[in-house]
Formats: C-alpha cells, structure tokens, sequence
C-alpha cells in the first residue's frame, strides 16, 4: 500500500474515528479504482472516477465507493497533496421502511419465555435490553456491570468509537437484576453462556430469532420507532440511536405518518363514508 494510503488510514482511524471495518473497505475500495484505472489516484479526474464507478448498477455499492473516493480526495485537497477535489453527488436509493414490532407483540412473546431456570431468565433479560435501550448487539455485548449506573446505560464502545448514554427502562433493569442475581458470578460482563463465557453475537442472533422470529437490529428499529410513534422530538432520538446525521434518523418518519393514518382511518367519523 503506497504511503499516501497508509496516511489516509491514519487519518480515517485516528482523526476521523472511523471503526476498523469501514477503514478497510474505504482502502480496498481506493485499490479497485486505482487497479481500473491503471493510474496513481492523485492523477485521476472526473472522467476517470466516473468511469470506474459505471461499472456497478446496484446504487448501494455505488455510493459506498463514492463515500471512499470522495473522502480520500476530501483528505487530498485538504492535506494539499493534490490540486484538484473530485467531488460526485450520491446516488439517489430508495429508502425501504425498516422493519419493527409493535411493544405488545414484543412483550406477549416475552412472557413465553420459561424463566425457571438460568438461561431463561437471561434470554429474557438480554432481549428487554436490546428493546429498551436500542443498543446495537455488538454495543450490548461489550456492556460491563460498571456501565450501569443509577438506571443509566453509558455504551462505550459505540459505532465510530463514540460514547453515549440511554437511560434503561425500569422492567428491563428489573429483568437483568433478576438475571445477574440467579447468575451468581463475578464476571465483569453482562452476557455470558452456560459455560460462564462471554456470550458470542451469533449466540445472541439466535436467542433472538429463537424467540421473535427476527434479528436483533429489529429491535433497535422497535426502540426508535415506539419512540417516534409515542411523539418524541426526532434529534433525541438521534442521540440515543448514537447516529452522527440527523438524515439516517428521519427514515423512522415514514413510520409516524403511516401511523397516523392508520389512526385517522380507524377513529375518523368518515372513514366509512363513501
């Protein structure tokens, strides 16, 4: 990797504070370009990147290299390592509704759970989590004991290695004292299996579809959207969700509006008028 690339990782990795995984697809995806192109990147124009770019129809892959050229050039011109700054629009993808469950439905299949014995009352108590903090599943897997404080949960390894704080229901910090109480160990994290180890993310999956049918990324749209339907103001969602734009929040609009027709077809006097 040339040393121009070793310097825009540093800069992704540190000044950025971008997750190692998205720092590596950046850097595979600048190799690519310039593998097409067969030209060192700080030659390229327009013409070139976009000729690059042509080659992919799906337009989710397409802005995801566009998101690496364009900072890569962003981090050119700003660094003064090349004159000019490429600079293409995103292209436009529709935005599908994310997928969610209702908070009835989530709790009727709560209570289904055999909580007699250990595992159960964990399976119980990692799923309300999940819901009521809206945590992401690798965010809920690093959680420690210390991380709760006076029914506060502080997620430390958040995306983008950013710090947050969501305040936990009182049923789910019910639920997991209940758990940690009848797990009876020392360990200083929350989730472990039978064997007293940390609990795997593909062993939290499963507990997941085991007992709801879905994956637990739903329940991080459950969380956001019973927040959004319930009336709470958009950017307070935004920080508990941990997302650095305001525009991946508002996705979660579609489903106050669609709530709210819902209800004017149900309650309205002239919803059977023809």
């Amino acid at each position: 990797m040339s040393s121009l690339l070793l310097a825009f990782e540093e800069y992704l990795s540190v000044t950025k504070a971008l997750d190692a995984h998205t720092v590596s697809s950046y850097l595979s995806d600048l190799v690519q370009l310039e593998t097409h192109t067969q030209k060192v990147l700080t030659a390229l124009d327009t013409t070139d990147v976009l000729s690059f770019l042509a080659t992919f129809e799906n337009k989710r892959t397409l802005n995801r290299k566009l998101s690496a050229i364009n900072a890569f050039f962003h981090f050119c011109h700003k660094k003064e390592f090349a004159h000019g700054k490429i600079k293409i629009p995103m292209a436009k993808v529709p935005r599908n509704l994310p997928k969610y469950m209702d908070s009835a439905e989530i709790l009727y299949r709560l209570n289904q759970i055999d909580r007699s014995k250990i595992m159960g009352l964990r399976d119980y108590a990692l799923i309300l989590f999940l819901y009521a903090s809206g945590c992401r599943i690798s965010e809920a897997l690093s959680v420690e004991r210390r991380d709760i404080v006076d029914g506060w949960l502080k997620i430390r390894f958040a995306k983008g290695e950013k710090e947050r704080v969501v305040p936990l229901a009182p049923i789910a910090l019910e639920a997991l004292e209940g758990y940690l109480h009848a797990q009876g160990m020392s360990s200083r994290s929350l989730w472990l299996n039978y064997k007293g180890e940390v609990l795997s993310r593909i062993s939290a999956y499963k507990i997941v579809i085991k007992y709801l049918g879905v994956s637990p990324h739903v329940l991080r749209h459950s969380f956001a959207s019973s927040l959004i339907i319930g009336g709470a103001d958009l950017r307070v969602v935004q920080e508990l969700l941990g997302h650095s734009s305001l525009e991946t929040t508002q996705i979660y609009t579609h489903i106050q509006k669609q709530n709210l027709a819902d209800t004017m077809h149900t309650y309205h006097p002239l919803r059977g008028v023809s």
